[in-house]
């Protein structure tokens, strides 16, 4: 079933305590189409990128099957780009650089072979242009998910309430979940997100794992021990498209389906933070993916008796 991703196709350039990269491929629609290809073979892309933008990148998505008849190649301009350097806790970062290029005036075309799109995700760009894809599109997919980040509940929050107001799921981390409720309690804040619109609320901890909220249910997936974290860039936009992609491959949108979608996209981020950026997640097999999920069951699963 067609899945619809609308993000930003970037260059980064990063620095963690494990080494640096120069630029590289980053981007929320570019991990979210990338993960979510390995659940379901129609992802259609929107984005925009300049002409500095690799070829052999665009091929890279097309491999894994991923529709890029959406991606706008602007001539004569550049590229969004950003540069970061992560702390030692990894959960901590520096921008050092910020050049919004194409992404400054981006106007999100929808190509007329993507219109029936049953699922939407839409990473984290402004307010007005998520609204403005949900519009653009002339049925309302199935299901809706979006991301987004404090900077715009600082800066556009009429806009991104309005947004929220036409979205199945929410996906934002325990900060971004505390400043837009106003409640410290992870619990109260979900209660009062859930009141603006979503369905769905996750929540990500980063490395301490993601709840997920629908009504008075409440799930929590752990985050996945791992030997090696080289670099976390990326890893909220992979469990989103798992997650989405997921839910795209089997079309149940039930509380225990959305948590199977959570432990598959957890697994594709586990793998994301192993190596920088894309270059993990661009190789993985089948076994690989499913002895990773295993361990996530294996994690949690136990039995116990009372009395």
């Amino acid at each position: 079933m067609s899945l619809l991703a609308v993000g930003t196709v970037a260059f980064d350039a990063l620095e963690t305590p494990f080494g640096k990269t120069d630029k590289i491929i980053g981007g929320s629609a570019t991990y979210i189409s990338l993960s979510a290809s390995y659940f379901t073979k129609k992802v259609n892309l929107v984005a925009v990128v300049g002409d500095d933008f690799r070829k052999e990148d665009i091929n890279m998505m097309e491999k894994h099957g991923i529709n890029t008849k959406g991606l706008q190649i602007k001539q004569g301009q550049k590229s969004f780009f950003w540069a970061g350097r992560y702390h030692n806790d990894m959960n901590t970062r520096d921008t050092l650089v910020t050049e919004l290029n194409v992404l400054a005036d981006f106007d999100p075309i929808i190509p007329e072979e993507y219109q029936n799109c049953e699922y939407l995700m839409l990473g984290n760009l402004t307010p007005s242009v998520q609204k403005t894809v949900i519009e653009r599109l002339r049925n309302r997919p199935k299901l809706i998910m979006m991301d987004t980040m404090n900077f715009w509940m600082n800066v556009a929050l009429p806009e991104l309430l309005d947004v929220l107001k036409m979205v199945d799921v929410l996906s934002i981390n325990d900060e971004e979940a505390r400043q837009l409720s106003g409640e410290y309690s992870i619990r109260k804040a979900a209660k009062k997100i859930l009141t603006l619109g979503p369905r769905f609320l996750i929540i990500k901890k980063g490395e301490h794992g993601a709840y997920l909220f629908h009504q008075n249910s409440v799930f929590f997936a752990p985050a996945l021990p791992l030997e090696e974290v080289c670099d976390p860039t990326g890893a909220r936009d992979t469990l989103a498209g798992g997650c989405i992609g997921s839910l795209a491959r089997t079309r149940v949108l039930s509380f225990e389906n959305m948590k199977r979608g959570i432990i598959y996209g957890s697994a594709m981020a586990s793998f994301c933070v192993e190596k920088f950026g894309t270059e993990r997640i661009v190789h993985l097999s089948k076994d690989e993916l499913e002895s990773r999920v295993q361990e996530f069951v294996d994690l949690v699963q136990f039995e116990i008796a009372m009395g």
